[in-house]
């Protein structure tokens, strides 16, 4: 830690310490710290990538489910919020080329809560080996999480997220009002926020 110190910033060192107690002693108030500093400055970013509220809600969700699944692969050779903004960039680009969104420049810059300025680079349209294993990652931690919801929450978000049906198909099917799909989609993504702040230690 020592040498660390002197090569962070008092914010990323701070970050560093709140990681440590997170993945070495599945400390919940450290998880929480991370997801309270960094939810917005997130969400944020990926609404003007996206310019949708409800798809930079969810992949807010997304980011940090990856981020905190994935904490023994940080290190500190930069700051935690660099690899949690890179985590989200990187996940709102799949998204968007899945949904094959145009409402995107692939030349825009975003700043992140550092001050920083992340781009958005699409070298490929095909997963590296790392991002496929992030992605099975991805996938699994969210099936563990919805498991945790009561029955007609975790039937919304299996046929939103996992069968990716559109809010008008999941109410044609339910044979619901498309307003409360919506709702309550609203009020299960709540939910997975808050079982992730309060349980990561076990997902």
């Amino acid at each position: 830690m020592e040498v660390l110190a002197s090569q962070l910033t008092e914010k990323a060192l701070r970050d560093y310490q709140l990681v440590c107690l997170a993945r070495d002693e599945g400390d919940q108030r450290a998880y929480a710290d991370l997801l309270n500093t960094y939810r917005e400055p997130i969400y944020y970013m990926l609404l003007k990538m996206t310019n949708s509220a409800v798809d930079a809600d969810d992949l807010t969700l997304e980011a940090f489910g990856k981020a905190f699944k994935s904490l023994q692969q940080y290190t500190p050779d930069y700051a935690f919020s660099t690899w949690l903004f890179r985590i989200a960039t990187n996940n709102c680009i799949d998204f968007i080329r899945k949904k094959k969104a145009k409402t995107v420049s692939i030349d825009n810059l975003y700043t992140n809560i550092d001050g920083e300025e992340v781009g958005i680079n699409i070298a490929s349209e095909t997963l590296d080996p790392e991002e496929k294993i992030i992605e099975k990652q991805k996938i699994l931690l969210m099936r563990e999480v919805v498991s945790r919801l009561k029955p007609h929450y975790r039937t919304l978000v299996e046929l939103r997220y996992f069968d990716e049906l559109s809010y008008e198909e999941i109410a044609e099917k339910l044979e619901i009002p498309l307003g409360t799909v919506k709702a309550k989609l609203f009020r299960a993504r709540e939910f997975l926020y808050n079982i992730m702040k309060n349980s990561i230690d076990k997902i």
